[in-house]
């Protein structure tokens, strides 16, 4: 870690899609999903409206393979990672950039079942698996603060 200097990012969203997974040429599983995360804003007239914001999330390894096996499309889920940004060039000589979050650590949120099509899984059985974060926030089955 580099002295003076902090790259953390800390989400509690919900997923847009299942998570794609593939594998690298040596065998490490990477998944990429979407989550979105809700604030209330303001506008001119003093009416309160939600803003969605999508964050693109990148998981390697066991955390990638926690990912595909448990994550579904509406589940709730708690991430820690940092942020990066890639550049390339395109078809066109344009310059592009994609910035996206790298989880370290993930966690199901919410009571079992909640979002999932079909699967059976709980919070618990990722704990056993993956490094739960110590200050994720408790899940609170009778307050949902997010609309879809």
């Amino acid at each position: 870690m580099s002295r003076g200097t902090v790259n953390k990012v800390i989400l509690l969203g919900r997923l847009g899609k299942d998570p794609d997974m593939r594998y690298t040429p040596s065998g490490t599983a990477v998944a990429n999903f979407s989550l979105a995360t809700n604030s209330a804003i303001k506008d001119s007239e003093g009416n309160w409206t939600d803003k969605t914001e999508w964050h693109n999330i990148v998981a390697f390894g066991r955390t990638a393979e926690i990912a595909g096996e448990y994550l579904k499309k509406g589940k709730q889920v708690f991430i820690d990672g940092r942020l990066q940004t890639s550049s390339w060039e395109d078809q066109n000589g344009q310059k592009r950039y994609k910035t996206e979050i790298v989880a370290s650590e993930l966690q199901l949120i919410g009571p079992k079942g909640e979002g999932e099509s079909g699967a059976d899984t709980s919070s618990a059985d990722v704990e056993d698996e993956a490094p739960a974060a110590e200050d994720a926030p408790p899940a609170n089955e009778e307050e949902d603060d997010l609309p879809f």
